[in-house]
Order: structure tokens, then sequence, then C-alpha cells
């Protein structure tokens, strides 16, 4: 074969469009969004350490912080691990099985608990059992008498 023949050497060069202005602008928002949940979390510490800590202050502080954390994971999700730029089908199928996956961490948490307070207890099941335990224990006070 001649060199003549043989095909010209294929390289890519890729274009820069200007992507790293988004991802800039992510990661100030990002960081911004950091330093409000820190400056959350001291406040809520401190809250905790005064004479009369607002229990109800801190709740809302806590789902601020919750609110925080899940716009953090939404702007990482969407912009680089690019799901953002995805169809929306393809969207679909990662956020609706994760939601039921949280959704089944929350059942599966709320029925713990409810069998957990339920479980030194006869649960409404026997509502004539306390009487048969009491009587016997009547009879034998009657009989002591």
């Amino acid at each position: 074969m001649s060199a003549h023949s043989a095909s010209p050497e294929i390289t890519f060069h890729p274009e820069h469009t200007g992507g790293t202005k988004k991802i800039w602008r992510t990661f100030w928002l990002l960081s911004a969004l950091t330093i409000v949940e820190l400056g959350l979390g001291l406040l809520i510490y401190n809250i905790h350490k005064g004479e009369h800590p607002n229990h109800t202050l801190v709740l809302m502080f806590k789902g601020l912080v919750c609110i925080l954390t899940i716009a953090k994971a939404y702007y990482i999700v969407s912009i680089f691990m690019h799901l953002g730029d995805e169809i929306r089908n393809m969207i679909m199928t990662i956020v609706v099985p994760l939601c039921l996956f949280i959704w089944f961490i929350i059942a599966f948490l709320w029925d713990g608990n409810s069998w957990k307070t339920m479980r030194n207890t006869d649960a409404g099941s026997h509502p004539d059992r306390t009487e048969q335990i009491q009587k016997p224990a009547a009879i034998e006070k009657g009989s002591k008498e």
C-alpha cells in the first residue's frame, strides 16, 4: 500500500462552549447553601445550649436544613451527574424508584415504631384479659382476710 491511499488521522478537538460558567455558578450556589446550612447548624447548637431552648424554633431550623440539603442534592444530581440534561422518561426512571425507596423506609420506620409501642400491651386484642388477671388476685385478697 502506498502512503497516498491511507486515510488521514482523525482527531477530535472539543469546542469549549462556556460550560465552565454553569459549573462555577453551581459551585458558588452550593457553597452558599453549605455555609447557610453550617450557620443554621451552629444556631441550632447554641439554641440547645441555652437556658430555655425553644423546641419549635429548633424544629423549624431543622426542617429548613432538610430543605436546603434536598436542594443541594438536586443541583449535584442535575448539574454534576448530568441528569438535568436527560429526557423526561430517563429522569422518571431514576426519580420514581428513589421516591418509592424513601417511602418504604419511612413506612418501615413508622410500622416499627408502632410495633415497639404495642409490644408490651395486648393492643386491644383481649379486652377481657385484664379482668381474668385481676380476678384471681381479688380472690386471694378476699380469702386472706
